[in-house]
C-alpha cells in the first residue's frame, strides 16, 4: 500500500475527522474539562492580555455635579493576565508486519489514532481537574454540613443556594455551570431531597443520565450540570492496573463559564490554543519511520489551561464521606 516517504510529516485530515468525532463526544464519556475551560484561539505562544478588575467596574463613586463644576471622572486602571502555551503530544507506532498480521481484525491506523487522541485528551482532562478542584487556586470555598453521600438527610439545594450567594457576594457573579464527579452525581440523584422534589412530576431515578443532568440544572438554577466520569490507570506501566477517578468526589464546583469567544465575558478560565503551531485542539499527523519499518501517528496540541478570574468559581467541599 502507499506510504509516506521517510522524514515527511503529513497532516492527516482523514484521521483528524475521526479524532474530531471522538473529541466532540468527550463530555458524553466523562470528559468535561474543555467545557469548564473553553478553547480560546491565540496567535502568540505566550502573551499578556488586558483585564479589567472587578473593583474598577463595581466601585460607587460620587456622580453628582454642581452647576459650572466639572463632571466626576474615572481614574481606573487595568491589570494584565498572562498565558504561556506548552506543547503536548503522543505518538503511536504501526509496524508493517503487525499491521499486515492483524488487518483482518482491525484497521491499525484507526486504532492508533483513537488511542493517541484518548491519551492526549485524558492528560488534558487531568490537568484541568487538578487546577479546578483545588482550594489553593479557588479560594472561595466552604464545606457542606452534611455530606451528599448521606442521602437520607443531606440538603443539597440549601448548600448550593448558600454557595451561590457567597460567590455573588464575593465576586458579583452568579454561576451558570455546576460540575461534579460521576460518584457525586450518582449519590445526588439518590438523595431523599431530589427524589421527593420530582416524585410526582418527573421521577429522577427513571431518566437517562442526560435527563437527570437537565433536571439537576433546573433544580439548582444553573444552565448546565457537568458530570466528570473520566478515569485513568494510576499505576505505572508494567504494574497491575488500578483505576482512579480524574475528578475528585470531595468537591462540587460552581462556576461562571464563558459561553462565547469574547474575553470580555467573565469566566473562570480558558484553554489558550496557539494556532500558529496548533490549528486545533487535536492535530493528527503521520510520518514514515523506515528504520523500524513503521508508520507513526502523532496527535498533539500547544495549549495553556489558564485561569482568567478565580473569583468566577466556588468550591463546595466535604461532599462525600
Amino acid at each position: 500500500m502507499a506510504r509516506p516517504t521517510s522524514g515527511t510529516t503529513d497532516l492527516r485530515t482523514d484521521l483528524a475527522s475521526l479524532a474530531y468525532e471522538y473529541y466532540i463526544n468527550a463530555a458524553d464519556r466523562g470528559f468535561i474539562g474543555l467545557e469548564l475551560m473553553p478553547v480560546f484561539q491565540v496567535t502568540e505562544k505566550s502573551a499578556y492580555y488586558p483585564k479589567i478588575p472587578i473593583e474598577s467596574l463595581l466601585k460607587m463613586p460620587a456622580v453628582k455635579r454642581a452647576p459650572r463644576a466639572n463632571y466626576p471622572r474615572s481614574d481606573w486602571q487595568f491589570e494584565t493576565g498572562t498565558y504561556t502555551c506548552e506543547e503536548y503530544g503522543w505518538e503511536e507506532q504501526i509496524d508493517d508486519v503487525e499491521s499486515a498480521l492483524y488487518a483482518r481484525y482491525f484497521d491499525s491506523e484507526v486504532v492508533a489514532n483513537a488511542r493517541a487522541v484518548d491519551i492526549l485528551l485524558r492528560a488534558q482532562e487531568k490537568r484541568i481537574a487538578a487546577a479546578l478542584f483545588n482550594t489553593s487556586n479557588i479560594t472561595n470555598t466552604a464545606a457542606v454540613t452534611t455530606e451528599w453521600s448521606t442521602v437520607a438527610t443531606c440538603t443539597p439545594l440549601a448548600d448550593v443556594e448558600t454557595a451561590k450567594e457567597a460567590m455573588r457576594a464575593a465576586s458579583g457573579l452568579v454561576p451558570n455551570v455546576m460540575a461534579m464527579s460521576i460518584k457525586v452525581f450518582n449519590n445526588l440523584v439518590r438523595t431523599k431531597e431530589l427524589l421527593d422534589a420530582f416524585r410526582y412530576t418527573n421521577p429522577v431515578e427513571t431518566g437517562t443520565r442526560e435527563a437527570k443532568r437537565n433536571l439537576l440544572a433546573q433544580y439548582f438554577g444553573v444552565d448546565k450540570v457537568l458530570v466528570g466520569g473520566a478515569i485513568y490507570d494510576s499505576k505505572k506501566k508494567g504494574a497491575a492496573f488500578t483505576l482512579a477517578d480524574i475528578w475528585d468526589d470531595e468537591y462540587v464546583l460552581l462556576a461562571k463559564v464563558a459561553m462565547g469567544n469574547d474575553l470580555r465575558d467573565p469566566s473562570l478560565g480558558r484553554t489558550f490554543l496557539w494556532t500558529g503551531d496548533s490549528p486545533s485542539n487535536l492535530n493528527v499527523e503521520s510520518y514514515r519511520e523506515d528504520q523500524t519499518r513503521s508508520n507513526i501517528i502523532r496527535v498533539r496540541h500547544n495549549v495553556d489551561e489558564a485561569f482568567v478570574f478565580t473569583g468566577a468559581g466556588y468550591l463546595m467541599s466535604n461532599i462525600t464521606a
